[in-house]
């Protein structure tokens, strides 16, 4: 039987820790027998998980004939990462254990270096604080998870089911993972990445900005085919001030903050309308359907229909 090691660090989120416990724990084959054992590990026989205590059964002895290791998140990501943890870990990679993180587990997985040169993943909103802390890491915000072969890594809180049942799918193939995705009542695999759980909101703008009013003439006007030159002549400047001045407070180009606004308020009427596409994007400003599921794809992953499916 496969062996997963679930390691409970200080600070874990309890979303994240039970999640490859009760995934695992609840898979069976097609005889009725169980295709898991799932094992609770951590350094100290008691760790803080905020609302309450975890009680671990094992201590890091139980990662040294684990099959899988789980890292699940943790609330302070930038926590430093124990020696012990960091040579167990370490340890278990050298033998050939496979090691997969759920959310911010990507990051005290990233602290051992063996994420060193490979691509992964965490929750968007921490992909920035991983690519900064941790450079070597190639870090790609957009997608549920990343499997590398040894190192996998997911997104946040329910993207670690996806990474679940995706390893099922490898353990034991697609009828067992079927069956473990109904019991956890999730599909087994769901269209596009994370981005389109990002809520694309504006860059904020200092108040007093003398960009703010700009912003604000913007956010009236998305319907409009507003080029750079148009932008520019509202502001009374130049393009290459405009763009440097948006570059300097606000850390993107006009046309760039444009598209984004126009989509986030694609994301908006798809969810709260019954707007046919075509006359969303036209009241967000894109001269044709095409061009603007083009583009909502490429920012959120999804298209627009299958956006207003999940989130309507």
């Amino acid at each position: 039987m496969h062996t997963v090691a679930v390691l409970a660090l200080d600070q874990v989120i309890p979303f994240d820790l039970s999640t490859p416990i009760e995934v695992f724990s609840r898979t069976r084959l097609p005889d009725g027998g169980p295709g898991y054992q799932v094992r609770v590990c951590a350094e100290d026989p008691e760790i803080d998980a905020g609302a309450f205590v975890v009680r671990a059964p094992w201590g890091l002895e139980g990662l040294r004939d684990a099959e899988t290791i789980f890292v699940p998140g943790v609330t302070d990501p930038t926590a430093p990462l124990s020696p012990a943890v960091r040579d167990a870990l370490r340890s278990a990679a050298a033998v050939g254990t496979r090691i997969a993180s759920i959310c911010a587990g990507t990051f005290p997985l990233a602290a051992t270096g063996l994420l060193d040169g490979l691509r992964a993943t965490t929750h968007w909103c921490a992909a920035e604080l991983l690519a900064a802390m941790y450079p070597a890491v190639d870090v790609d915000p957009e997608v549920l998870y990343v499997d590398n072969g040894q190192f996998l890594t997911s997104a946040g809180a329910a993207a670690g089911m996806d990474l679940c049942l995706h390893m099922i799918r490898r353990d034991y193939g697609s009828a067992v993972a079927a069956d473990a995705a109904r019991l956890s009542v999730m599909p087994l695999e769901r269209e596009g990445g994370q981005a389109q759980f990002i809520a694309y909101d504006h860059a904020p703008t200092p108040h007093g900005s003398e960009l703010e009013a700009l912003l604000g003439w913007l956010r009236e006007n998305l319907a409009r085919d507003l080029t750079l030159a148009d932008i520019a002549e509202r502001a009374g400047t130049s393009t290459r001030t405009l763009i440097r001045h948006f570059n300097d407070q606000i850390g993107t180009t006009p046309l760039q903050w444009l598209h984004r606004a126009r989509i986030r308020q694609a994301q908006h009427l798809l969810e709260t309308t019954k707007h046919s596409v075509e006359h969303i994007g036209g009241q967000v400003g894109f001269g044709s359907p095409t061009a603007f599921r083009d583009r909502f794809k490429r920012t959120t992953g999804v298209s627009p229909q299958t956006y207003r499916r999940t989130f309507s």
